[in-house]
């Protein structure tokens, strides 16, 4: 299974639904950094890591939506750097 076909099928809880992708990873970042530093009681690192399970699950699901966007905008509309190089040098050469 590819890193994508991982991400698609990941479930997010509705609770996490409702945070933008910027929320989340801050509410992730504090998670990991309170963990780090060992300042949560067993059972509150226990909670801290499943809720930074779902969090991280809703960031690689938003991500991936945003990577799906992209992709409908680029078809069609962007070409590869070195075509555009060679129109502009060959545009050049027949004047």
């Amino acid at each position: 299974m590819t890193k994508k076909q991982a991400t698609a099928n990941l479930s997010v809880p509705a609770h996490v639904e409702g945070l933008s992708f910027e929320a989340a990873m801050a509410e992730l970042n504090q998670l990991v950094a309170s963990m780090e530093a060992g300042e949560l009681p067993l059972e509150a690192s226990v909670s801290a890591y499943q809720r930074g399970s779902e969090l991280v699950k809703y960031c690689a699901s938003q991500l991936e939506k945003v990577e799906q966007q992209v992709k409908v905008l680029e078809a069609g509309m962007l070409k590869p750097f070195a075509d555009s190089g060679n129109q502009g040098s060959n545009a050049g050469n027949e004047e």
